[in-house]
């Protein structure tokens, strides 16, 4: 019976958490729509989940930040590493914008408001307070309040700030030492959060299904065509993201190639991705891609796709500002100009570490619904649809991160044209 039963349980863990998170999630929708209004009692194991989510919020994103500046320092940010870091930042921001913009357009969410959720909305701040919000006066006060830029900045700050003084210090001085052995602890407390994460979404299959049996129990099944909306939200945005900003603006303006022909010589990396939903995973085919078919040099794909791979999430941050006025629709509430704008601080300034997390979708989602005081319990109402949508969002991110490369090998002169398809 033992032996069974720890059958049963590998055979359960052989399924990707996404997947039973999306079964969950159907599962509790099927009960609240059957048992109505005593679906509310499972209630508390959803808050719970909630309550966990936002236990990791801090430390995940002082931990992964600090991580992440580990390798900007002056040395490798030259010429092309400088420009190529920068670029992904522009086209990650205009990606949060477009989400924004085509979010205010078509309201995902309208159908259905819910009277009773976990959110006290107060006076939107000017928009010159959210700006200087990003720089915090105390790092410490701000993480107790859960100021998201303000950790956010401060970490990267002090990240960065290591990373300088380890390569002007002399490597055999204790300053030097000291910081590396730092930076070892705080990639040991990484290394902890993603254990911590991974625990926190196994347990995610009973919050989201509780959740969302309380959500349907109140709301009915209007709440199916809202989350049919905000997938097609996201759809259109992608498009535009993909069409205007990658094809249009950056290979056909600034490259001066034609975009047809880029399509035709990344096609592989992008069917990839839109079959596995990783970045990471499709590396090789982009690297590939971009050597074979778009002629770039190692030297600057070498560099740009790897690192897009880890910091570049167009779609994904794109997704988050559509998820924040979806979710803003759906609890009441209207988000400010300055709101949104802190949206698209923290969602750019947040998928910078994050990238590298288990379930980095739902933690970025929870750092922004900090920021802007939606309920992170509405992360359920999306989570279940999560791996259908992130197949767009990865293919997003993978065309951007060849778009970026092609672009800054053009401006280096490190595209062999006589191998390339452009």
């Amino acid at each position: 019976m033992v032996t069974s039963a720890g059958g049963l349980y590998r055979r359960y863990r052989s399924i990707p958490i996404v997947y039973r998170i999306a079964i969950a999630f159907i599962v509790g929708s099927i009960v609240g729509l059957v048992f109505g209004e005593r679906a509310t009692v499972l209630q508390p194991l959803g808050d719970l989940f909630v309550r966990l989510l936002k236990m990791i919020i801090v430390p995940i994103v002082v931990f992964t930040l600090i991580m992440a500046a580990r390798t900007l320092t002056p040395s490798n940010l030259g010429k092309i590493g400088g420009q190529v870091v920068i670029v992904y930042l522009l086209t990650t921001a205009v990606a949060i914008g477009v989400g924004l913009v085509v979010s205010n357009v078509f309201d995902p969410g309208m159908g259905v408001t819910l009277t009773n959720g976990d959110i006290s909305p107060e006076a939107a701040p000017p928009l010159s307070e959210v700006l200087l919000g990003i720089i915090p006066e105390n790092p410490i006060h701000a993480m107790a309040e859960g100021n998201m830029l303000g950790i956010i900045s401060f970490s990267l700050i002090f990240g960065i700030g290591m990373s300088a003084v380890r390569e002007e210090t002399d490597p055999e001085s204790s300053v030097a030492t000291g910081i590396s052995t730092l930076f070892d602890i705080v990639e040991a407390g990484a290394e902890v959060m993603f254990k911590v994460v991974w625990g926190v979404m196994e347990y995610g299959v009973i919050g989201v299904f509780a959740l969302m049996a309380a959500l349907f129990g109140q709301t009915g099944p209007q709440m199916i065509l809202d989350l049919i909306t905000l997938a097609g939200t996201l759809l259109v945005a992608v498009l535009i993201q993909i069409t205007l900003v990658y094809l249009v603006g950056i290979i056909l303006l600034l490259v001066g190639s034609s975009p047809i022909a880029f399509v035709r010589g990344i096609t592989d990396a992008m069917v990839t991705a839109l079959s596995i939903r990783s970045s990471s995973g499709t590396l090789p085919v982009t690297m590939s891609n971009a050597d074979e078919n778009l002629g770039v040099e190692e030297s600057v794909y070498g560099f740009s796709l790897p690192l897009g791979a880890t910091i570049n999430m167009d779609g994904t941050a794109m997704y988050l500002g559509i998820a924040a006025i979806f979710t803003s629709n759906v609890v009441g509430v209207h988000l400010s100009i300055a709101q949104q704008l802190s949206i698209l601080l923290t969602a750019l300034l947040a998928s910078i570490g994050t990238a590298g997390v288990p379930g980095a979708s739902l933690v970025m989602m929870t750092v922004v619904f900090s920021q802007v005081g939606l309920p992170v319990s509405a992360i359920a109402m999306v989570a279940g649809i999560d791996p259908l949508l992130d197949r767009l969002r990865t293919m997003n991110n993978v065309t951007g991160d060849l778009a970026v490369t092609t672009l800054v090998a053009h401006w280096n002169g490190a595209i062999d044209r006589t191998r390339s398809i452009l």
